[in-house]
């Protein structure tokens, strides 16, 4: 395999999650990440947007990829996941979307 086809087949991968089972199993996206945002507001007092909570699940993966002692694939999946999600998050916000 050559290293273009892994970086393409992470994103396929990370795509499939957001649209698929992950959809399944957590509903859209954009309102679970709603749903998260609301509960850490209240729980760190100060309020949180859905595209944070994004950012900061991308975080958790980036520091869990970040361990030299092992190598996860999902954490880049999930990372790529996260930031795309950011990504439109973030694009609705501004009224991009």
């Amino acid at each position: 395999m050559k290293i273009y086809d892994e970086v393409t087949d992470l994103l396929v991968e990370a795509n499939e999650l957001v649209n698929g089972d992950r959809k399944i199993t957590h509903g859209d996206f954009a309102d679970n990440h709603e749903g998260i945002a609301k509960i850490w507001s209240v729980i760190l007092k100060t309020p949180i947007r859905p595209d944070q909570v994004t950012l900061c699940m991308a975080g958790v993966k980036i520091a869990r990829a970040s361990n030299p002692k092992a190598y996860v694939r999902d954490n880049y999946v999930d990372g790529a996941a996260y930031l795309s999600m950011t990504n439109a998050l973030q694009k609705k916000r501004n009224g991009d979307l």
